[in-house]
């Protein structure tokens, strides 16, 4: 595939500017009385289904934002591949879901306090112990999720790669991660890669299919996307997550879904590259 993730981005953020005026802040959610986000449902454990019903981290957040806000709370599921692209054109006011924080995500939005580390990792075959190094994945087929964050990253991969003497291979997007993880069992791929949170979820729940690789980022964050020009909004999300931090059901949460807390994450909303970059010690 030819897509890249910044042309992507780029796009979504002039759609953004000829469409700022759909775009609605505090105030006018309050007014309307409705909060519209937008989830996926296909990317465990942070939004997946279980029997037919919403499951995961992000829908256990939701019933908390739910009993926190004064006004109703929307839901709609989309597929992963349009979602930014319709927070930003203001068809919905924020994504609840699992977004990583990237340079090109911040032209477009700003993000909350994180909630998850989002470290990336390879994920191989069980038994597969040819790919125990990172030089090992020279020249290797790599499979990831079109329009992720991922894909952002992949010049860290690169660069590791080059420091062995070797380069990345050829690259393969999907519209979600179990086809990816489907194909990577059934050896049309060599590896995939994903967040260490989603990676760990995986191997846990099939060991005797996928293995856990190695890191093949520097650290990273999962936040919530909203839009750049819903500054109040953004301030209100922030409230709230300080709201869970201090009850101490976000690190309930944290441990239910990823088996541990982070209690080292900015408390703060993150809305440059630079503080980014600063944040996370790129």
């Amino acid at each position: 595939m030819k897509k890249v993730c910044s042309a992507y981005y780029l796009a979504a953020a002039m759609t953004m500017a000829f469409s700022c005026h759909a775009i609605a802040d505090l105030a006018e959610i309050e007014k309307a009385g409705t909060l519209k986000v937008a989830t996926e449902d296909d990317y465990a454990p942070f939004n997946f289904m279980t029997n037919g019903q919403a499951d995961g981290f992000n829908k256990d957040m939701l019933e908390e934002l739910r009993k926190y806000a004064k006004f109703n709370v929307d839901q709609s599921i989309l597929p992963w591949t349009g979602l930014l692209a319709a927070v930003s054109t203001g068809q919905y006011d924020m994504a609840l879901t699992g977004a990583v924080i990237t340079d090109e995500r911040l032209n477009v939005f700003n993000f909350t306090p994180p909630w998850a580390s989002a470290q990336h990792y390879f994920v191989k075959r069980a038994g597969d112990d040819s790919l125990n190094t990172i030089a090992a994945l020279n020249g290797k087929k790599v499979g990831l999720q079109a329009g992720s964050a991922l894909l952002a990253r992949l010049p860290e991969l690169k660069a590791m790669l080059e420091k062995t003497g070797g380069k990345l291979g050829p690259v393969v997007e999907y519209p979600s991660y179990p086809e990816a993880y489907a194909d990577l069992a059934n050896k049309r791929l060599d590896y995939v890669i994903n967040v260490v949170i989603s990676v760990n979820d995986l191997v846990k729940a099939k060991p005797k299919v996928f293995a856990k690789g190695l890191a093949v980022s520097g650290p990273g964050y999962m936040a919530w996307p909203i839009p750049k020009n819903s500054p109040e909004l953004l301030a209100y999300m922030t409230k709230f997550m300080d709201h869970l931090r201090e009850t101490g059901r976000l690190a309930e949460l944290q441990k239910k879904w990823f088996g541990e807390t982070y209690d080292n994450l900015p408390t703060e909303p993150i809305t440059s590259a630079d503080q980014f970059h600063k944040l996370a010690g790129l």
